[in-house]
């Protein structure tokens, strides 16, 4: 259920009762000490803002991996793991690992049903095609985006401007060093920051538990809480002999991290603070009320009915074969996660007053906007 994009820091105090509240909001890492880092410290946080994030040292940045796929030399993202020991060792969730799994799957060693466990690292399983990336830096590059993007001009030329400034800003930060570059726009388009990337391309399977425990609930208890998913699945990831990202080969070694996450057994006590690192989805928080009543009315109903129609013909011939049943698991799954959120944003919006309250809301906006003008 998670669409991960970029490298953020959420923040919130844990408190065990219904009353808790999370500080909301994410941030980018390499901004934490400008923009919030004094307000961390107030709720508990004992860590500096260069043990978070720093590219001049290890800090817990290099622990936290995203996992992806490649394609035409470009890496696309998808899921947040984390390393947990000097040899590699990554833990993501399930269901992040579930087309890794699927893909290792067969009718005689169904992984996904029963689960998998190496004993030892000759025990671990390739998961070709899947990618770990280790971030770099992140650098603010707005002004270098916008710099030829001038009043007045047409939209087309002021996308071909910036589209050209992305590409040679991409290019020059992956020159000659085997990293991975991309540029994100932020608030619709006024900031641009430069992510660059280390991207291993050898990821070894570990452990797995069986889809009983790892998707407990199936569809039914996904977007629901309390959730009782052991929602956890193991791998490695591997270098070469000479440190660098490889494809995969029996002579690779597992990777050596800058940094790795050590998992204490204390557990934690009311107020202690608590911080989330990763890469999460896009929101749609700011959505205008016209945007809004567009997903109710118009867009989601649509999708519903199309994805629905899609997922029932799906699950009928998985039913009928087991080996069709597997090939098709993971589609099948990430089509009915985001089935589910598009049927809930449908309904709650159909049920509430929210697009109201965003219209008086967009009115108070613009009301401000006007008054400045």
């Amino acid at each position: 259920m998670k669409f991960l994009k970029l490298l953020f820091v959420s923040i919130f105090i844990s408190v065990f009762t219904i009353f808790s509240k999370a500080d909301e909001g994410m941030w980018i890492p390499s901004l934490l000490s400008k923009l919030n880092y004094a307000d961390m410290q107030k709720l508990g946080c004992k860590l500096t803002a260069e043990e978070i994030y720093s590219i001049n040292h290890s800090s817990i940045k290099d622990a936290i991996f995203q996992l992806g796929h490649e394609s035409n030399g470009e890496f696309s993202g998808f899921c947040t793991a984390e390393i947990v020991s000097g040899q590699g060792l990554l833990f993501t969730n399930h269901h992040c690992g579930y087309d890794a799994i699927a893909k290792l799957s067969t009718v005689e060693h169904d992984y996904l049903a029963n689960g998998f466990w190496s004993k030892n690292m000759n025990e671990e399983l390739s998961a070709e095609g899947l990618c770990a990336s280790h971030l770099i830096r992140i650098d603010d590059v707005t002004a270098r985006v916008l710099e030829n993007v001038k009043d007045g001009m047409k939209e087309e030329e002021r996308t071909a401007a910036i589209r050209k400034a992305v590409a040679a800003i991409e290019k020059e930060a992956k020159e000659g060093n085997g990293y991975q570059a991309k540029i994100k726009q932020f608030f619709a388009g006024n900031e641009y920051y430069l992510f660059v990337y280390e991207v291993f391309k050898d990821v070894r399977l570990v452990g797995a538990p069986p889809s009983s425990i790892g998707k407990f609930g199936g569809d039914t208890d996904n977007w629901m809480w309390p959730r009782h998913t052991g929602d956890f699945s193991i791998f490695r990831v591997y270098m070469g002999a000479d440190g660098k990202p490889a494809n995969y080969s029996k002579d690779n070694v597992p990777y050596k991290p800058l940094y790795h996450l050590n998992i204490s057994i204390k557990g934690v006590k009311p107020n202690d603070f608590t911080m989330i690192m990763g890469y999460p989805g896009q929101t749609e928080r700011y959505l205008t009320a016209s945007g809004m009543e567009y997903k109710r009315d118009v867009y989601n109903p649509a999708l519903v009915k199309l994805v629905g129609k899609k997922l029932d013909v799906w699950k009928k011939y998985m039913d009928a074969s087991q080996e069709v049943k597997i090939a098709l698991a993971s589609d099948y799954a990430g089509l009915a996660n985001g089935y589910k959120l598009w049927q809930g944003e449908m309904v709650t919006l159909q049920k509430t007053d929210a697009v109201a309250q965003r219209k008086m809301y967009d009115e108070r906006l613009q009301a401000w906007i006007d008054a400045d003008a």
